[in-house]
This record gives structure tokens, C-alpha cells and sequence, in this order.
């Protein structure tokens, strides 16, 4: 009967382990940056494997369904670093820095009496928003991008199925492979222009309308990074299957089992993900309150249980799209369009 006490010394050794507070924290400063690694790595490997595995769908459409997943999968995180880096580094400034960059209203309207600005619920709410927010914003040109690099991976990846391509054609595959090749310049968001981004983000934590939504939203702290990367996969999918539709570079036959396996897969990754969270909600919740008990005289807790709010949904969306649905929706997805064709 000694099961307990041990269990209980395990959690408490590890809740307070240097190297898991340290990953907390990181994963609250960099949510985004988080979220596309971890879609990097399974979409390279874990869903291509999985899609492959599927059994009984023409090789071709398994082709496509992988290379568009390798696509989304660079193009995401080629966009983190482009787009969600900027913004969370530009956050960092004014965590540091308020008074530089807010409103002194604004400061005394969302800061606790005592302490720094990052202990203030509605600071860490609006902040998390704007970092998350930076995925949706980019969803279209991500978009744009994943559905341009399919054709260029699939002729390089599996020549046989390489169409011939005209002369405009060989130059727009050429355009995108020398934009992909780190030739180009990137745009600095250090000095100056950094600046100027942490002094838009400040604009927007100033206006009175964000800081009535967030103020409404403050006690829902846990779920914004579930609810945005929901609203992000959506926007991301009906986009995906309106380009793809109309890129004459992708074969006719293969364009509607493509897009069929991105709405089957968006639409029960979100259903399966948040019938999951639901299920193990309380006993995330009863797991907060026992590392916060633990926690409690740390001055970064705020930083460690946004990181667990952000680890939980990204864990459960990745391990269902990444692992579990592929060889479901690429199934369903040749079945459903010879059945319509």
C-alpha cells in the first residue's frame, strides 16, 4: 500500500525538475515555434509512414497525400520562423520593458498592485492571443505555399508520376525552389524593426476594444491555444482546397481524394480533440492545482502552466493528425471520390 507516497514523491521530484520548468517556460515564450516542430517533425516522418501503411488506395494518391503533408510541414515552419518568431521575441521586449511601450492607462488597467506586468492574468491572455494569433494570420500564405511546393516535391520525390511541364511551368518551379533554398534575404526583425513591432503589438494591448474582449475572456485562459489552433486548421483547409482546385500543376484525378483527405482529416482531428480534452479536462486541471501547489513560491509559475496549456492541445491535435487519422482519411478519401466520380 506504499504505491501512493511514491507515486507521489515521482510527481513531485519531476514536477519540480530544473529541466521540465525550464521546457515550461520556453514553450510559453515560444508557443508557436513549439507547435510547428512538433508538426515538422511528425508531418515529415509519422504521417507519410502512416499514409503509406494504408491499405487498399491507389499508390499515387498515397503519393500525394504524403508529399502534401512533407509541403505543410516545411512551409509551417519555414512561417514560424518568417512570422511567429518576430512576434514572440517582440513580446519579450515589452514582458521587459512595459512603460516603453504601453499606454500608462493601459498598464494600470491589466496590472496586478504589485509585481511585474507577466503576473497579470489579462497581460498573459491578450500576449498569448497576439503570439498564437501569428499562425492564423499567416493560414493563407501558408496555404498558398504548401499547395505550390506539391507539384515541385512530388516531380522530385517520385519522378514517375512527373508531368510535362512548360516552359512558364519549369520557370515557376525554379522560382519556388530558389525561394526554399535560403538564397534570399530575410527581413531582420532585430534593431529598428523589432522596435516597431513590439511598438504595433503595444497599439493593439492599448485598445480598449482587445482589452474589453480579454477582460470577457480572462478565466478561459487554459483553452485559447485549443480554441486558435482550431480556427487556424480550419482556415488552413478551406484554403488548401480552394488552391488546390485550381492549380493546374496538380493531376485532375488526384486533386479531389486530396482534398477529401483534408477536410476528413480537419474535421476529426477537431471532433476527436476536443472529445478528448473534454474528457481529460478535470483531471488537468486537478494536475495544475498540484504543480501550482508545488510551484507556488516560483516567480515563472504563470510561464510554466501557460506552457502545459499549450502543451496539452498541441500533444493530443498532433498524435490524432499526425499518427491516428491518416490511414483513416486516406482511406475514406479514394473511397468517398470514386464513389462521387
Amino acid at each position: 500500500m506504499n504505491i501512493n507516497p511514491v507515486n507521489s514523491l515521482k510527481f513531485k521530484s519531476l514536477m519540480t525538475n530544473k529541466t521540465v520548468l525550464k521546457g515550461l517556460e520556453k514553450i510559453s515564450e515560444h508557443g508557436t515555434s513549439f507547435a510547428a516542430l512538433t508538426s515538422l517533425g511528425m508531418s515529415l516522418v509519422v504521417r507519410p509512414l502512416a499514409i503509406f501503411a494504408t491499405p487498399d488506395v491507389e499508390r499515387e494518391n498515397k503519393e500525394y497525400a504524403s508529399v502534401s503533408s512533407i509541403s505543410s510541414g516545411l512551409v509551417k515552419f519555414g512561417m514560424v520562423e518568417a512570422v511567429a518568431l518576430p512576434v514572440e521575441n517582440a513580446v519579450k521586449r515589452i514582458d521587459s520593458n512595459p512603460a516603453k511601450y504601453l499606454k500608462k492607462e493601459t498598464i494600470a488597467s491589466i496590472m496586478p498592485h504589485s509585481g511585474k506586468i507577466t503576473d497579470a492574468k489579462i497581460y498573459r491572455l491578450g500576449t498569448q492571443i497576439l503570439k498564437l494569433g501569428a499562425g492564423t494570420i499567416s493560414a493563407i500564405p501558408k496555404s498558398i505555399l504548401t499547395v505550390a511546393l506539391i507539384p515541385v516535391i512530388m516531380d522530385n520525390l517520385f519522378p514517375h508520376s512527373k508531368q510535362k511541364l512548360s516552359e512558364n511551368n519549369k520557370n515557376y518551379e525554379n522560382d519556388l525552389k530558389t525561394a526554399f533554398s535560403g538564397n534570399d534575404k530575410k527581413v531582420p526583425f532585430t534593431g529598428s524593426a523589432g522596435e516597431k513591432l513590439s511598438q504595433g503589438i503595444g497599439k493593439v494591448l492599448d485598445n480598449k476594444y482587445f482589452q474589453k474582449f480579454i477582460k470577457s475572456r480572462q478565466n478561459d485562459e487554459k483553452n485559447v491555444a485549443k480554441h486558435m489552433t482550431a480556427a487556424t486548421d480550419i482556415l488552413l483547409t478551406m484554403s488548401n482546397a480552394y488552391l488546390i482546385k485550381n492549380n493546374k500543376k496538380i493531376k485532375e484525378n488526384r486533386k479531389n481524394p486530396l482534398i477529401l483527405n483534408y477536410g476528413i482529416s480537419t474535421a476529426a482531428t477537431l471532433g476527436a480533440g476536443y472529445f478528448v480534452d473534454s474528457l481529460i479536462k478535470n483531471k488537468t486541471q486537478k494536475f495544475i492545482e498540484k504543480f501550482a501547489k508545488l510551484n507556488k513560491s516560483d516567480q515563472k509559475l504563470h510561464k510554466y502552466i501557460e506552457g502545459i496549456n499549450i502543451l496539452r492541445p498541441a500533444i493530443i491535435f498532433a498524435g490524432i493528425y499526425y499518427g491516428l487519422l491518416p490511414v483513416i482519411s486516406t482511406y475514406f478519401a479514394e473511397k468517398i471520390d470514386k464513389k462521387l466520380g
